[in-house]
């Protein structure tokens, strides 16, 4: 049983690794496509798809999909080789491994959120060209967050950009302490439950 757990961590680790080289592929969609494009496509894409489905993945032109596809082989794999480390796993540590999966995408967002908000601000100071393609997309992600953030602390009050985007990345800054804390906190409990 060690072995065939060992043996399944392993294959679940390959298989992340050619999902995640699909992904990549896909970025650079102008080169041409080949017989191991094709394959890859074929060994990935029906895993991918599954999670494509699910539209609350999709936030504005931003697909989280294939970063939930790659979660849960992730999630997999950390089962599977702590089952052949440790001979046993229960459900409370498999539980504290889904939520440190889920915070790991958590904060990866928040924390692009801030640097996204950072990179704002130092052009808003800069004056640089906000007609150009780049912060054209940085403004797309911070002008959603930033509603959402402003909207929430001062209700319908008009507020100074460089003040909104200040006040933005402390409200992210303290979320993502508060919720590091709460997932730290909660992953010990439920790791050291009986079950």
């Amino acid at each position: 049983m060690v072995q065939f757990a060992g043996f399944l961590g392993t294959l679940v680790s390959v298989y992340m690794m050619i999902v995640f080289f699909r992904i990549i592929l896909t970025w650079f969609s102008w080169m041409r496509r080949g017989r191991l494009h094709d394959f890859l496509a074929r060994l990935t894409d029906p895993y991918l798809n599954w999670f494509r489905r699910f539209t609350f993945l999709r936030v504005g032109f931003l697909d989280l999909s294939p970063v939930a596809g790659l979660a849960v082989l992730a999630l997999a794999n950390r089962v599977l080789v702590n089952l052949a480390h440790h001979q046993t796993i229960s459900a409370g540590i498999v539980l504290a491994m889904a939520l440190q999966m889920v915070w790991g995408v958590v904060s990866f967002l928040l924390g692009l959120l801030i640097v996204v908000f950072a990179l704002r601000l130092v052009a808003y100071f800069a004056r640089a060209n906000m007609y150009n393609p780049l912060w054209r997309a940085v403004d797309a992600i911070f002008q959603f967050a930033s509603f959402k953030i402003n909207r929430l602390l001062f209700k319908g009050r008009i507020v100074n950009f460089a003040n909104s985007i200040i006040i933005s990345i402390a409200v992210l800054g303290l979320l993502f302490l508060g919720l590091r804390f709460l997932v730290m906190f909660a992953s010990g409990v439920l790791a050291g439950l009986p079950i």
